[in-house]
């Protein structure tokens, strides 16, 4: 029973400041890897445990509360509008990326070769002699920047492993779509199997990527110092990577609870939660394929 003069107030946790610790630990050691510094690694590795360790633990409690009956409708709708926000978060998270990359390819590109309509404010004028930038530079994309200062390297096409990869993380937004259904109608033997090939899905996607990764850096000279293209091709997809790891780490948080028997046909916010996550996932894959793959 609930009513509006009752609301649940969970209790202080220390998990979402280790989460966020542990998050800080991660981009510093990437960032020292980049870098070339030593303690990268160990940064990495620890920043990575306590985000493991800070996030089981934070939805262990979570589980516990929701199972104890300690929610009511009112806590549900707060629930909903906290993930809704947190998604618009990440939406504008990757704006910003995809409008560095717009801005990049569309403007910053042709101005640096010259198409500004004339000397003024939006051409290389302020930059450089006008006769070298017309010999040694013209405005193409993908492109290592003036004076070469990425060296060589090779664009990664669409067709191949980005096009299965694709075809992997849309084939998991179905199958964790028919897990849902499963568990509005009550199949707990379907949805068992549905969240497993979701989980599966979402490995394999990061597997592909990891070796696409490799090959790009040791095959086709594409890493984060090859220019402008090789940086917002790392950043957005590794970006996004990043997220899949996280919505994959979720997904087998709830298929656990599955198996605990948790949750209802008409009391599983937590599982459709995971789910707009996922597929938010996915739409943010697809538009990474049409404009940094295919286009």
């Amino acid at each position: 029973m609930w009513s509006h003069d009752s609301y649940y107030v969970p209790s202080k946790a220390v998990w979402p400041v280790v989460v966020v610790a542990g998050t800080t630990s991660v981009l510093a050691g990437l960032a020292n890897l980049i870098n070339g510094l030593s303690d990268g690694k160990l940064m990495l590795y620890a920043g990575s445990v306590f985000i493991v360790v800070g996030l089981t633990a934070w939805f262990r409690d979570q589980s516990i509360e929701s199972e104890s009956g300690k929610y009511n409708k009112q806590v549900d709708i707060s629930y909903r509008m906290g993930m809704a926000w947190f998604i618009f978060s990440e939406v504008m998270f990757f704006a910003a990326f995809f409008g560095a990359l717009f801005y990049t390819r569309y403007l910053a590109v042709p101005w640096l070769a010259g198409e500004g309509g004339g000397p003024g404010l939006f051409t290389f004028d302020f930059l450089w002699d006008a006769v070298a930038t017309a010999k040694d530079y013209t405005s193409s994309w993908p492109t290592n920047g003036p004076g070469q200062v990425g060296g060589h390297f090779e664009k990664m096409e669409a067709l191949g492993l980005p096009l299965a990869n694709t075809i992997i993380l849309l084939t998991s937004g179905y199958t964790i779509t028919m897990a849902h259904h499963a568990l509005i109608d009550d199949r707990r033997k379907q949805l068992k199997l549905w969240m497993i090939a979701t989980i599966s899905l979402g490995i394999l996607f990061l597997i592909c990527q990891g070796y696409e990764y490799h090959h790009a850096y040791t095959e086709m000279g594409l890493t984060l110092g090859a220019g402008i293209y090789g940086s917002t091709f790392f950043m957005l997809t590794g970006f996004h990577g990043l997220h899949v790891t996280l919505g994959t780490f979720m997904l087998c948080m709830i298929l656990l609870r599955i198996y605990r028997g948790h949750f209802s046909p008409d009391n599983h916010f937590a599982f459709e939660g995971v789910a707009w996550y996922w597929h938010f996932v996915d739409v943010v894959w697809l538009l990474l394929f049409v404009i940094v793959y295919w286009m």
